[in-house]
């Protein structure tokens, strides 16, 4: 289940608790206490604002990639049209709706005590999946050597409670669990996006292609989104300009302009995950399966995430290629993942 980096399962619920001299993790579908703000009581924002979004005209298109069992089979989509974010929510935007509506992530949630038995409450700490480069090439079967639990981690504290959002405005918010982006969405007067309309749009009217940009890895020799170079994941060369994070708007647009829809952070959908629902797909706007399973964790509810981040690259996390599909369990959240909104025409 560990060969792509995105498959965040339930390890972002991790634990690490020190017992005697080694170090014990649990897992599960644990869930955050409730927040006092929830997505049914937010205010909303102003809405029919469609400022920072972009016009996307419906039409039809080829969906998926034959490369990947659960991006099977290759088929032919329609989808209305629609108004997107130009880039993903950045710090300064979700700042302004936490402010205005006091709402708290699940990363800054206290944890239940009774998901996590045997495990002392003052270990329970709040907080979120931070990557750490290795010190050396490691075995790519195991993502707790370079993912890690950190206490305080959280969308103000990207890499942990010592680190700050401040002077980073501009750079897309992290740690966001798919409960965060539909809450947020909500109050801002949108929602998340279909994965169908996601994949509509990172086409950008060029069709299917190896990249949403084309064929080339670096056409003309130039980095067009941010992703990893190097060794994964011990050696990062940054020959893009960026280890983690970019600031939005720091690659070209696609022809839509839209920014960002190939890496920097994986982007939340709005569509429950099963790897088999392309055969069972409606042709007209299909917003996904009515449930979610997923035959390498049962039980665990997930929804889809697309576009890769700044952690993926053709030696481990491919899935940054056009067509391909993310998957996170609703309540995780890492430094790596974020989301974008759409609205409906009025």
């Amino acid at each position: 289940m560990y060969r792509f980096c995105h498959y965040k399962s339930s390890q972002w619920l991790l634990i690490f608790v020190i017992l005697g001299t080694g170090i014990s993790c649990t897992t599960g579908n644990a869930s955050r206490e409730t927040a006092k703000e929830t997505t049914s009581t937010l205010v909303r924002a102003v809405t029919g604002d469609t400022t920072g979004m972009v016009w996307i005209g419906g039409g039809s298109f080829t969906m998926g990639n034959d490369e990947f069992p659960d991006s099977r089979p290759l088929h032919q989509v329609q989808v209305d049209g629609f108004w997107m974010d130009a880039h993903e929510v950045t710090n300064a935007e979700f700042a302004r709706f936490v402010e205005a509506t006091g709402y708290l992530t699940v990363a800054e949630r206290p944890l239940n005590p009774a998901d996590f038995p045997g495990v002392p409450a003052d270990k329970l700490v709040p907080g979120s999946a931070v990557f750490t480069t290795t010190a050396q090439k490691v075995n790519l079967s195991n993502p707790l050597q370079w993912w890690t639990y950190v206490p305080g981690a959280n969308w103000r504290h990207p890499e942990g409670p010592q680190s700050s959002i401040e002077g980073k405005e501009n750079l897309p918010v992290v740690h966001i669990s798919h409960e965060d982006a539909a809450a947020y969405a909500k109050w801002a007067g949108k929602r998340l996006p279909t994965e169908a309309e996601w994949e509509y749009a990172a086409q950008g009217g060029r069709g299917n292609h190896t990249y949403y940009w084309g064929e080339e890895l670096k056409p003309k020799g130039q980095w067009v989104a941010n992703i990893y170079q190097g060794s994964f994941p011990d050696r990062n060369t940054v020959e893009d300009g960026h280890a983690g994070a970019a600031p939005v708007g720091s690659y070209p647009a696609n022809p839509y302009g839209l920014y960002d829809m190939d890496g920097n952070v994986w982007e939340w959908c709005s569509d429950l995950y099963r790897p088999d629902y392309y055969m069972n797909s409606v042709k007209q706007n299909p917003t996904g399966p009515a449930d979610s399973y997923d035959p390498e964790e049962p039980g665990v509810v997930k929804y889809v995430q697309r576009g890769g981040s700044f952690l993926c690259s053709d030696e481990y996390c491919i899935r940054y290629k056009a067509g391909s599909r993310g998957k996170g369990e609703v309540s995780s959240g890492s430094n790596n993942l974020g989301f974008r909104c759409v609205r409906d025409k009025d």
